[in-house]
């Protein structure tokens, strides 16, 4: 006997007793709910403990430090304020 013959049996015999006013998401609904947070919260630690490995410390980019002084130069020659 399969799976689907049997709850098709049982189908009937739950529609007698559940109330259409009343639905809610009962345990399957909790326990879907609370393994998506637990999810959720492991891949938040992940992502922080990656997140902190990371260097964000950049190299000064050598054709920039030396443009920046000829820059400086020329606006300090030129008359301002």
């Amino acid at each position: 006997m399969y799976a689907t013959q049997a709850l098709t049996h049982l189908v009937p015999l739950a529609a007698e007793e559940l109330d259409k006013n009343k639905v809610t998401p009962g345990v399957l609904g909790f326990l879907v709910f609370a393994a998506l947070a637990v999810g959720v919260w492991a891949l938040m630690k992940s992502m922080n403990r990656h997140m902190g490995r990371v260097n964000f410390e950049e190299a000064p980019d050598p054709d920039a430090v030396a443009a920046e002084p000829a820059d400086d130069k020329g606006k300090a020659a030129s008359p301002g304020k």
